[in-house]
């Protein structure tokens, strides 16, 4: 887990080449996460993070409709990609550990970390932390001993490490959260907070 963080201070701190300041592809990657019709026209790829606030109102507060529009009716394949940002202490164990539930559980993973990360703010304890996303962990599949092995496995954190670098180096990822359409970065209506609107005049474009 110290390497995954080391390379979150790392990364945050870098300025992206003009070079790799390129729109993501819309084409999957073998450990890409997704929701949806695999045969859609078009692809929503999201980058968020657990510990993004801007992301947990999305996930809260727009997703539902926007799965419900969009996912649940096969007119987008949902694409979800890890980043991680500060604290490190919550994107990171909490990323590793989306991973190391039943792969069938893992959206609902991201949808109770979502929902848990203001109460895990408010806490603001490590043991607190490590309670709730221990609980979620249980209640989807993983056990305590195998929770602990997860934050401890050097391969997870070198593919955490791997996904990184490709989010900020060939897709010029720099925050969360970043959408594309097909490949073309969305902008929020307004702020940072990405809302359906938004999401509803990009793929109208993409068609």
């Amino acid at each position: 887990m110290r390497t995954a963080f080391r390379l979150l201070i790392g990364l945050l701190a870098l300025a992206l080449l003009p070079s790799a300041a390129m729109a993501a592809k819309s084409a999957l990657r073998p450990d890409d996460m997704t929701l949806g019709n695999p045969k859609a026209k078009v692809m929503v790829v999201e980058y968020a993070s657990l510990a993004c606030p801007h992301c947990a109102h999305f996930h809260n507060t727009v997703f539902p409709a926007f799965k419900k529009k969009y996912i649940d009716t096969g007119r987008v394949q949902f694409v979800y990609r890890e980043f991680l940002t500060a604290p490190g202490e919550l994107s990171v164990p909490a990323t590793l550990v989306s991973r190391c539930v039943p792969k069938k559980n893992y959206f609902v993973f991201l949808e109770r970390a979502f929902a848990a990360q203001e109460g895990i703010y408010k806490d603001g304890t490590t043991a607190g932390l490590q309670r709730v996303l221990k609980g979620i962990a249980a209640d989807l599949g993983l056990g305590e001993a195998a929770y602990d092995a997860c934050l401890a496995d050097k391969t997870g954190q070198a593919s955490l490490d791997a996904r990184m670098t490709l989010a900020t180096q060939t897709d010029g990822v720099d925050g969360t959260p970043t959408f594309f359409v097909n490949g073309v970065k969305v902008n929020p209506s307004s702020g940072h907070e990405m809302d359906l609107k938004a999401l509803d005049a990009a793929i109208a474009k993409a068609k």
